[in-house]
């Protein structure tokens, strides 16, 4: 079974807007850029990356990865769908749709998941929940059109609603690698934390 991973990248200009009373403008342009290398540095080179800007496909390209630029940046949900249907179109019979907010995730973490998931009797969604906030993280969704996409809020919840309601297995994975998204001042400081203790 060809499994693909779809990488959203949003424009580093654009991004982290939520930890403005934290960061200044070149901050949040430092911090997404240095979450999205660490994104990549996990996904390799066989991710496709839908991008926010030339700025983030340039960063994906030199990466070693195919991606699709956005027309115009349109949130989470529509990105997703643009990489879900080019990864379909490229054969893929399940995808891993995962934010480049997560700064803990590494090579390991998403071989892990992948093998977890891959493993599983189709059709099926696995999802990886935030911390907080009812969020997802990464969603696995085997065949890639298994359910609809409700990124945003109370999404793991909206997820799992769409799986019953189709009938498609639904299931948690957790993990603190994948938990941990940088969006509020709060999750910058549970960062820091987790970097000082190890």
């Amino acid at each position: 079974m060809t499994t693909r991973v779809v990488l959203l990248v949003k424009d580093f200009d654009l991004a982290k807007s939520r930890l403005s009373s934290v960061l200044d403008a070149a901050g949040r342009r430092v911090a997404a850029v240095d979450f999205a290398r660490t994104a990549l540095d996990a996904v390799g080179t066989g991710a496709l990356v839908v991008a926010g800007s030339d700025n983030a496909a340039r960063l994906a390209g030199e990466a070693g990865n195919e991606v699709v630029l956005e027309e115009r940046a349109a949130g989470q949900n529509p990105a997703a769908a643009l990489g879900i249907a080019e990864a379909g179109r490229r054969g893929a019979e399940a995808v891993l749709v995962l934010s480049s907010d997560l700064p803990l995730v590494r090579p390991d973490v998403i071989e892990r998941l992948l093998a977890h998931a891959d493993a599983l009797a189709r059709p099926v969604v696995v999802a990886a929940p935030a911390t907080g906030r009812g969020g997802t993280n990464a969603l696995y969704l085997a065949p890639p059109d298994a359910i609809g996409l409700h990124f945003g809020d109370d999404s793991l919840a909206k997820f799992e609603a769409d799986a019953r309601a189709r009938g498609v297995r639904f299931e948690l994975y957790e993990s603190e690698e994948l938990a941990l998204d940088v969006d509020e001042p709060s999750d910058l400081d549970a960062l820091r934390v987790r970097r000082r203790a190890g």
